[in-house]
C-alpha cells in the first residue's frame, strides 16, 4: 500500500509513441523533437495527461511502459506538480510481464481504484504506400497489434477486476479510436488497427459481465489527431491546427467518467474535433 493511503490510478501506456523522444515522432520526423516548449500537459499525449490529472485530483498515479526511461520526465513533473506516483515497467506482449508488473503494483501501491487501458502500437505504420493490402501484413505485425489491442486488456482486465468485483467499485476505462467503429482499409503511415474493434468488444463484454457487481467499464473513442509533440508537427496539422485534440481534456474525460453516479454511468463516449465529422 502507498504510504500516502490515496486511492489508486493505473495508467497501461502512460507514454506517447507521439512524445518528443517517441518512436512515432521518430520514424515520422527522421529525428526526436524539442517540446519545451510545449504545455506540459500535453507532452505525452493522453496517457501522460490522464496520468497528471489523477495526479492532481489526489490519486496515487501508477504509470506503466515498457522502459521505466521512457517515463521519467512525465513522473518528475507529477512530482513537481505536488502529485505522488511510481513508475512500473510492463510488456504487453508477455504474461509473465503483466503479473510480476500487478505484484507490484498491489505491494507498493495498493489495489487500483480506476484503471486507463491507453497503450497503443505503431505496427503497419512503418510501410511503405501500395503495402495497404491485408497480404502484405506478416503475421508478426498482425500478432503484435492482437497483443496490444486484444490479449493485453484480457489479460489487465483478469489482473485488477476481481478486486473491484469484491469492493463492489471501480473504474475500467478503455482508450480506443475510430477504427474500433467498424473495419476499415489500413493507409499508408496509419497503424493495423483491425483488433481495436475487439478492444471494443471486449469493453461491451466486460459492461455486461461487471456493472452489477458495480465496476464501471467504458470504451472511450478517440476520433482524431491528437496533440504531442510529434503530432503538433505533422503537415496536416500544421495547416490545420483546429483538427488537434488537447489531450489535457480528455483527460478530463477520463476523470469525468470514473466520477459519474452509478445511477447514469455512461459505457461508450466518443471526442472528435469540432471541424471533423464523427466517425462511424
Amino acid at each position: 500500500m502507498n504510504s500516502t493511503k490515496k486511492p489508486v490510478a493505473v495508467i497501461i501506456g502512460a507514454t506517447s509513441k507521439w512524445q518528443s523522444d517517441g518512436r512515432n515522432t521518430k520514424l515520422a520526423h527522421g529525428t526526436y523533437l524539442d517540446d519545451q516548449d510545449m504545455a506540459v500537459g500535453k507532452r505525452w499525449g493522453i496517457g501522460g495527461a490522464v496520468a497528471q490529472k489523477f495526479a492532481q485530483e489526489g490519486f496515487f498515479v501508477v504509470m506503466t511502459t515498457r522502459t521505466a526511461s521512457n517515463a521519467a520526465a512525465l513522473e518528475a513533473a507529477i512530482k513537481e506538480q505536488g502529485g505522488d506516483g511510481m513508475i512500473v515497467e510492463l510488456d504487453l506482449v508477455s504474461e509473465t510481464s503483466i503479473s510480476g508488473a500487478f505484484e507490484t503494483i498491489r505491494r507498493e501501491a495498493g489495489d487500483p481504484d480506476v484503471l486507463v487501458y491507453n497503450a497503443g502500437y505503431l505496427e503497419g505504420r512503418d510501410l511503405p504506400p501500395g503495402k495497404e493490402l491485408l497480404e502484405h501484413i506478416s503475421v508478426e505485425m498482425f500478432d503484435t497489434a492482437q497483443h496490444i489491442a486484444s490479449r493485453g486488456p484480457f489479460l489487465i482486465a483478469k489482473e485488477v477486476l476481481p478486486s473491484m468485483r469484491e469492493r463492489g467499485a471501480g473504474s475500467f476505462l478503455i482508450s480506443n479510436n475510430n477504427f474500433s467503429l467498424r473495419g476499415r482499409k489500413r493507409k499508408t503511415g496509419e497503424s493495423l488497427y483491425y483488433p481495436r474493434v475487439m478492444m471494443r468488444t471486449l469493453a461491451q463484454v466486460l459492461t455486461e459481465e461487471y456493472s452489477e457487481h458495480g465496476v464501471h467499464v467504458a470504451n472511450v473513442v478517440i476520433d482524431g489527431l491528437i496533440d504531442s509533440p510529434g503530432t503538433r508537427a505533422l503537415p496536416k496539422a500544421q495547416a490545420n491546427p483546429d483538427i488537434v485534440m488537447n489531450p489535457v481534456k480528455i483527460a478530463e474525460a477520463f476523470y469525468y467518467l470514473h466520477t459519474q453516479d452509478r445511477s447514469c454511468w455512461t459505457h461508450e463516449l466518443q471526442m472528435t474535433p469540432f471541424p471533423t465529422n464523427p466517425a462511424h
